[in-house]
Parts: structure tokens; C-alpha cells; sequence
């Protein structure tokens, strides 16, 4: 599953290409959420997925699911996709996989999609660095005291979080807290749901493409570039710099312009 707009298009096809290249026996069903999404563009989508052997499947979300939902510049309707995934995607749907736009799949996904989840609503990473400084700064700021989850690797249980997540207390969290929250997708998860998550290994499952010396330290030398290359699953550009900007300085940008070269290859 995937939220956005035409904007990441681009980098959505970018992901695409490099499940296929490492993914390549799989068979995928994309559902594509959006609320502003043209017929033409997601034609593009569409001609990739057949080519790739993929089943596009878009989710036009209306905007009259959210009119008790504080939405604004800061909260578009967008980010409460994810959250709201049960919701709005099909009932004959018991499981998916939520990723960002700005991700590379590099090796298996398989052994996530089967992964016992133990009861939680959601599978996910934190990105805890080398101290827990960022986990004890989240706590205090959303009064939590689980892990901070990194809302762009999602695992969720669909038809536990029907029976567990109503919208209208989403919508109500979000209302009373706006002003606090920072991040404010994942600021919800957290507050609303940190509990209901299991703990993956960001490593594997969701590495931050800009923390290469963190995770070297926090390995003791172990996770060097040949471990990433082997283990690593999912790697996530987070944060503003982006390899596909002018300028990007981070160890991974090569990697990512790789893959969009594919990208262009099998689309051409």
C-alpha cells in the first residue's frame, strides 16, 4: 500500500522497480490511496505495474470521510491514510504492507509479510540511533512509554485495527493535540498506539539511509556496507536531504541513483 501524490510519482516508480529487480517471483497487488491523483498519471502507474506483472489498485479516498477530521495544510487528509488503512481499504483484506514513497526493497520482503505479529496492530521500526536519546525526548513530549515508531514501514493488521481503531478518536487526537504534535502521522501512531506495536529491527527493516555510522557503531563494526548489501531489506531516506536532490551527501545516494536508472531502463 501506498499514500501520495503526484508529486512522489517519480520516486514511487523508483520503489517499484527495485521490488521487482529484488522481489522477483512475488505477486504484488498495489493499492494505490490518494485523493487528487489524475487519471493520466495514474495511467503511468498502472502500464509499470502490468509490465512488472503487478495488480494496480487505486483508492480514490473521499474527502467527506474526513469532515469531522481536523484537516489543514499541516494535516492533510493524506496523513491519516496509514492510520485509517482498515477503514478505507477492502474488507477482504486481512493484511498489508504500508510503505513510504521514499524507500528502496533490496532484498526479500517475503519473511515481513509472513511475520507472526503477535496479536499487535501494527509491525514497525524506531530509529533509536546510538543512545535513546530521540525515544526519552518522544516520551516525554507525547507522555508514552514505548519505543518512538517510524510511521513510513508499516505492517498492519487489518482486521485487528477494525475492530480497534474508530476514526472519530483519531480525529479527536489530533484535534485537541495540533499544536504539539511534530510529526503529526506518526506523533498519532505513537500516542494512540505505541503499545499495539511490534518491534522491528530497523536494520533489516527499516534503515535510515543517513545513520550508516550509527548503526556501524551500534553493531560494534558488524553492519558494515557488505551486511547492509546482504541483510538490509528496506532501506528509508528520511528526512529532507533526498538522493534524488541536487547535492544529496549521504553513503546510500548512489544506490538510490542506480535503481532510478533501472527505473527509466524498464520504462523505456
Amino acid at each position: 500500500m501506498v499514500a501520495l501524490d503526484e508529486n512522489y510519482l517519480p520516486q514511487l516508480q523508483v520503489l517499484l522497480t527495485s521490488l521487482w529487480v529484488n522481489n522477483p517471483d512475488e505477486v504484488i497487488e498495489l493499492y494505490f490511496m490518494h485523493s487528487r491523483v489524475s487519471e493520466s498519471a495514474m495511467g503511468k502507474v498502472d502500464v509499470q505495474c502490468r509490465e512488472y506483472g503487478y495488480r494496480l489498485v487505486p483508492v480514490p479516498v473521499p474527502s467527506s470521510f474526513f469532515k469531522d477530521a481536523p484537516v489543514t495544510k499541516r494535516y492533510p487528509q493524506e496523513m491519516y491514510y496509514r492510520l485509517l488503512a482498515a477503514h478505507l481499504l477492502p474488507d477482504t483484506l486481512d493484511r498489508v504492507l504500508y510503505l513510504d514513497p521514499d524507500i528502496l526493497v533490496i532484498n526479500p520482503l517475503r519473511p515481513l509479510w509472513e511475520l507472526d505479529m503477535q496479536g499487535k496492530l501494527f509491525a514497525a521500526a524506531s530509529h533509536t540511533g546510538v543512545t535513546e536519546l530521540a525515544n526519552n525526548v518522544n516520551r516525554l513530549r507525547l507522555g508514552t512509554d514505548s519505543d518512538y515508531f517510524n510511521s513510513g514501514v508499516l505492517l498492519i493488521d487489518l482486521r485487528a485495527c477494525r475492530e480497534s481503531i474508530l476514526p472519530e478518536e483519531v480525529f479527536a487526537f489530533a484535534a485537541e493535540h495540533s499544536k504539539g504534535l511534530i510529526l503529526p502521522d506518526q506523533d498519532v501512531l505513537n500516542a494512540l498506539y505505541g503499545k499495539q506495536i511490534l518491534q522491528l529491527d530497523d536494520a533489516v527493516w527499516n534503515y535510515d539511509a543517513r545513520n550508516y555510522n550509527s548503526y556501524f557503531i551500534r553493531s560494534s563494526g558488524e553492519a558494515d556496507l557488505d551486511w547492509v548489501m546482504e541483510h538490509t531489506v528496506i532501506l528509508h531516506f528520511c528526512g529532507k536531504a533526498k538522493p534524488w536532490k541536487p547535492g544529496y551527501l549521504y553513503r546510500y545516494g548512489i544506490l538510490y541513483k542506480h535503481y532510478m536508472q533501472l527505473a527509466k531502463r524498464y520504462q523505456a
